[in-house]
C-alpha cells in the first residue's frame, strides 16, 4: 500500500505552514493580495522526502495540501484589520483570532466535499495552479528518480525556487536601505477643471511573479478594470470637485478610496451573483453524487467506490459542520456581550449562526468555482466578502439597530466585521482546498486522507495569524487606522479598509448606493463582453472579477501584476519553441513561486526589526534627497534583473532537456 498521509509529511508540512502563514499575512497586507503556497511548498517537500526510499507522489501531496493552507487561511487579513481600523481593537486578541481562523478553516473544508464532485470531478474547470502543482509532484517523485532527465529537471526547478527566493530577498533588502526606490509612481492634473490620474508601479518581484501565474487574460481584464478606475473614473469624479488647490497626489487618492472603490465593489457584487448561479446545477449534482457513495460505503462496497469517491463521508460532514456552528454561536455571542450588545445577544447569535451557514456555502462556491477557472492566488474573496459584510450589515440594520442607540453604531458595526471575518475563512479554504483536491485527482490521491491534512493545517495556519498580525500592527500599523498618520510606511490592507469602510456607511446609512449601482452596470457589461468572447474566440476572455479587482486595488498593486502577466507570456512564447516547452514552463512557475516567497519571508523579517528597533526604517543608508536616483536605480536594476533571472531559466531548461 503506497505511504500517503505519514506522521512524517504532516511534520514537514506543518512546519511549511507556520513559514508561508507569517510571508503572506504580510504581504497580503501591504499589496492586497495573497499567493498560493501548494508550488513553493511541494518543492520543498520533494527535496526534503528525496531523502527517503520509501517516499511516494502522494505523501509529497499531503505535505502542499498541509502547507497551502498558509495561502488561503492568511485571507483573514482582508476583514480583521478592518477592527483596528474602526478603532473597535487595538491588538489581536490570540484566543478569538484563533477560533475564527480555526472553525472557518474546518467549516471550509466541510464544504468543500460536495463542491469537489461539483467543480472538480465533473468538471472541465482548468484549475492552473493544481495542475502546475501535480507536475511538480511528477517530476519530484520518487519513481522518476531512475530517468536522468527528470532528475534534472527536478534539480533545475529547485534551483529556479531557491535562486528566485534569494533574489528578490535581497532585492527587498536593498529597497529597505532605501537606495532602490519601491516604487515608480506619479499623479498628476489633466486639463483646468481639476481631473487628476496617476500611476504606480511597484517594484516588487512578488507582484511581478503574481502576474507571471494569472495568465495574460487575467491581465488585460486588470488593466481594463484599472484604465476604467484611473482612465476614467478618478479623473471624472476629481473634476466634479473643482477642487484646484489640493495636491494631486491627495486629491487623486482620496478620490479613488470614496469614488471610486465603492464602483469596483459594485462591478464585483455583480460578477460574484452571476458566478453563483452557474454554479447551481453542477453543485446539485455532486450533492447528488455525495450521497450516492455515502449509500454504497452503508452497502459495504466501500471497496468498489473509484479513489476520486473516497471523501470524507457525507454523514460526518454534515454532524461536523453542525458542531462547528456550536463553537461559532459561542464565539459570536461573547463579542456581542463585550461590546455591549448583550440585550440582544440571543437574536445576534441565532441570526448570525444562520447567516454563516448560508453565506459560507454561497462564498465558497463562488471562489471554488473562480479558483478553478483563473487559480487560488487570484480567487476573488475580497469581492464576495463585500457581498457578506454589506448583506451582514444590512440584517443589522433591519433586526438590531431599531431597539439600540446611536453610541452602538460602532459596535454593530464591528460586529459586522466579526461575523464576516468567519465566512472569509469558510470560503479561503473551500476555495484552496479544491486546487488541492484537483492536484490529488491528478496524482492518484485519496480525498479523505487530503481533506483530514487540510484541517491539520488550518489548526497550524491559525496558531501563527495572531501573533504575526500583532507584529506588523505594532511596526507599521494600518492606513486608516487611529494614529496611522503618525507611522511612517503603514500598510495598506486595501480589502480590510474597503470592507470595514462598507460596514460602516451601510449602518450609518450614509453610503452612497449610487456608486455600487454604477459598478453593477459596468459589472454587467463586462460579463456580456466576456460571453461575447467566449463564443467568438478560442482563448482570449475577461475576467469580470478581474476587472472588479482593477477597479478598486490601488495601481500600486496591480501595475506591476499585469507587467507580469505579459513577461509570463513572452516567456511561455519562447518556452513553446525549445525542446521542452512543458518543463520549460514549469520552470518559469517555479521561478515566480521562489520570487513570491523570497520577498514575503524578508518582510516579515524586516517587520521583526522594526518592532524591536523602534524605528521606522531601520536599515535606511540614504535619506529623503536620494529619491530620484533610487527610482532610476532601482528601476534599470529591476528590470536587468526580471531579464537576467527569465534568460538564465531558458538555458537551464535547454540543458536539462538535453539531459539524456
Amino acid at each position: 500500500m503506497q505511504k500517503e498521509l505519514t506522521a512524517r509529511g504532516l511534520i514537514i508540512g506543518v512546519f511549511i505552514t507556520l513559514v508561508f502563514t507569517a510571508a503572506n499575512v504580510y504581504f497580503g497586507l501591504k499589496a492586497g493580495l495573497t499567493f498560493s503556497t501548494s508550488i513553493p511548498a511541494a518543492v520543498i517537500s520533494m527535496a526534503i522526502l528525496r531523502g527517503f526510499r520509501d517516499a511516494t507522489v502522494q505523501e509529497n501531496n499531503i505535505v502542499q495540501t498541509v502547507a497551502s493552507a498558509a495561502g488561503t487561511l492568511s485571507s483573514i487579513i482582508f476583514v480583521l484589520p478592518g477592527l483596528i481600523m474602526i478603532g473597535w481593537w487595538t491588538g489581536f486578541p490570540f484566543w478569538i483570532s484563533f477560533l475564527i481562523c480555526a472553525l472557518g478553516g474546518i467549516l471550509g473544508v466541510m464544504y468543500s466535499i460536495p463542491l469537489r464532485r461539483a467543480l472538480v470531478t465533473n468538471s472541465d474547470l482548468p484549475y492552473p495552479e493544481g495542475v502546475a502543482c501535480a507536475e511538480v509532484l511528477k517530476v519530484g517523485s520518487g519513481g522518476d528518480k531512475e530517468h536522468a532527465a527528470d532528475i534534472e529537471h527536478g534539480r533545475a526547478g529547485l534551483l529556479a525556487v531557491l535562486w528566485g527566493s534569494i533574489v528578490s530577498a535581497v532585492f527587498a533588502v536593498v529597497v529597505a536601505t532605501q537606495i532602490f526606490a519601491s516604487d515608480v509612481a506619479q499623479t498628476f492634473r489633466i486639463g483646468r477643471r481639476g481631473a487628476v490620474s496617476g500611476y504606480d508601479f511597484s517594484l516588487s518581484f512578488a507582484l511581478l511573479a503574481i502576474g507571471h501565474l494569472c495568465g495574460l487574460s487575467v491581465g488585460i481584464a486588470m488593466l481594463i478594470g484599472t484604465f476604467i478606475g484611473w482612465g476614467w473614473l478618478v479623473p471624472h469624479y476629481a473634476a466634479l470637485t473643482g477642487d484646484l488647490t489640493t495636491a494631486a497626489g491627495a486629491l487623486a487618492q482620496s478620490t479613488w478610496s470614496h469614488k471610486v472603490r465603492f464602483i469596483g465593489a459594485g462591478t464585483i457584487g455583480v460578477s460574484a451573483i452571476w458566478t453563483l448561479l452557474k454554479l447551481v446545477k453542477p453543485v446539485a449534482s455532486g450533492l447528488a453524487g455525495a450521497m450516492a457513495a455515502s449509500r454504497a460505503r452503508k452497502a459495504g462496497k466501500a471497496d468498489t467506490l473509484p479513489i476520486t469517491e473516497r471523501d470524507i463521508p457525507i454523514g460526518i460532514v454534515g454532524l461536523v459542520t453542525l458542531l462547528c456552528m456550536l463553537p461559532i454561536g459561542w464565539v459570536l455571542g461573547y463579542f456581542a456581550n463585550t461590546s455591549g450588545l448583550g440585550a440582544h445577544v440571543t437574536t445576534l447569535v441565532i441570526g448570525g449562526v444562520f447567516y454563516v451557514f448560508l453565506m459560507s456555502f454561497f462564498v465558497s462556491a463562488v471562489c471554488g468555482y473562480m479558483a478553478g477557472l483563473i487559480g487560488s492566488s487570484n480567487s476573488p474573496l475580497s469581492g464576495v466578502g463585500i457581498l457578506v459584510v454589506i448583506g451582514a450589515a444590512l440584517l443589522l440594520v433591519l433586526g438590531v439597530k431599531p431597539y439600540v442607540g446611536p453610541d452602538a453604531t460602532k459596535a454593530l458595526m464591528a460586529f459586522a466585521l466579526f461575523t464576516t471575518a468567519v465566512i472569509f475563512n469558510v470560503a479561503a479554504i473551500a476555495n484552496n482546498n479544491l486546487q488541492d483536491l484537483k492536484t490529488g485527482q491528478l496524482v492518484d490521491a485519496t480525498p479523505w486522507k487530503q481533506q483530514v491534512a487540510l484541517i491539520i493545517g488550518v489548526l497550524a495556519g491559525a496558531v501563527v495569524i495572531p501573533p504575526v498580525l500583532n507584529l506588523v500592527n505594532q511596526a507599521y500599523g494600518f492606513v486608516g487606522a487611529p494614529g496611522a498618520e503618525l507611522r511612517l510606511h503603514p500598510l495598506p490592507a486595501p480589502q480590510a479598509g474597503l470592507i470595514s469602510s462598507l460596514a460602516q456607511g451601510v449602518i450609518a446609512a450614509d453610503i452612497d448606493w449610487s456608486l455600487i449601482r454604477m459598478g453593477a452596470y459596468i459589472g454587467v457589461a463586462i460579463i456580456v463582453l466576456d460571453a461575447l468572447l467566449a463564443r467568438s474566440t478560442k482563448h482570449m476572455r475577461v475576467p469580470p472579477l478581474a476587472v472588479g479587482l482593477g477597479i478598486y486595488l490601488p495601481t500600486a498593486s496591480t501595475l506591476m501584476i499585469v507587467v507580469g502577466t505579459i513577461v509570463g507570456w513572452v516567456f511561455d512564447r519562447r518556452a513553446d519553441r525549445t525542446r521542452n516547452p512543458e518543463g520549460t514552463k514549469q520552470l518559469g512557475v517555479l521561478l515566480a513561486s521562489g520570487l513570491i516567497v523570497g520577498e514575503s519571508i524578508i518582510g516579515v523579517v524586516i517587520s521583526a526589526i522594526v518592532v524591536f528597533s523602534g524605528i521606522a526604517a531601520p536599515l535606511a543608508l540614504v535619506g529623503a534627497g536620494f529619491e530620484t536616483a533610487g527610482i532610476i536605480i532601482g528601476g534599470l536594476a529591476f528590470a536587468v534583473i526580471v531579464f537576467v533571472l527569465y534568460r538564465w531559466i531558458l538555458g537551464m531548461a535547454t540543458r536539462a532537456a538535453e539531459t539524456v
